[in-house]
């Protein structure tokens, strides 16, 4: 998609709807600006509280995705109450520690 705008009074652009719904790009949206081979590069970035960053950090979001591809495969249980889940998990645990002797051996 290319439109044409115009620079006005105090260096401003209006950036056109359609590239705004398009991008989903929002009253108050930061954008980062920079120059690559001679061009202008615009990218929308969305600010994060700092107490929910930790949400977005590389470690948190590869569990995210491995809990989703768990989800699909149907790796996962359901519990009737708290005390099936902690009988489970220690099953789960005893198994893991069986395994480990096993290898050492």
């Amino acid at each position: 998609m290319s439109e044409l705008i115009q620079m006005r009074k105090k260096a401003q652009l209006t950036l056109p709807l359609s590239i705004r719904k398009e991008l989903n790009i929002e009253e108050g949206d930061y954008m980062d600006v920079q120059v690559k081979n001679g061009e202008i590069v615009l990218k929308v970035k969305k600010l994060v509280d700092k107490d929910q960053a930790w949400f977005w950090t590389k470690r948190w979001q590869q569990g995210e995705k491995e809990a989703e591809a768990d989800i699909i495969a149907g790796r996962v249980h359901s519990f009737s109450d708290a005390q099936s889940a902690l009988s489970h998990l220690r099953g789960q645990s005893a198994k893991a520690q069986n395994k480990s002797v096993k290898k050492t051996r």
